[in-house]
């Protein structure tokens, strides 16, 4: 099994977002909503990581990040997004790494 560890990017009062690593290389991201029951997540990986290693990650963030968060849950529920990171948009312009995304 792989071991991911996380790198918080930003946090709310409800939310927080992370990097998902594995040996030094960025192979994910989760967005986590806290609500007053429910744990929402959305869940973006590569498209590599097959069905069964997507189940073995969420089974980490809910261990990892979700049940020791300070919130009761009665539900955890993840959308996944499998695909490649078309960039990072933002008000200073389109930031892409060398080699990534399409021609602008």
């Amino acid at each position: 099994m792989i071991e991911y560890y996380f790198e918080r990017e930003c946090r709310t009062p409800y939310s927080e977002a992370y990097l998902i690593m594995a040996e030094e290389e960025q192979v994910g991201r989760v967005d986590l909503h806290f609500t007053s029951t429910v744990v929402y997540a959305t869940l973006c990986v590569g498209e590599a990581l097959t069905t069964e290693g997507i189940r073995d990650l969420i089974d980490t963030i809910d261990e990892e990040l979700v049940m020791t968060a300070d919130v009761v849950r009665d539900d955890f529920i993840v959308t996944v997004h499998q695909g490649r990171e078309a960039g990072i948009f933002s008000d200073e312009g389109l930031e892409l790494e060398e080699g990534e995304g399409a021609e602008w």
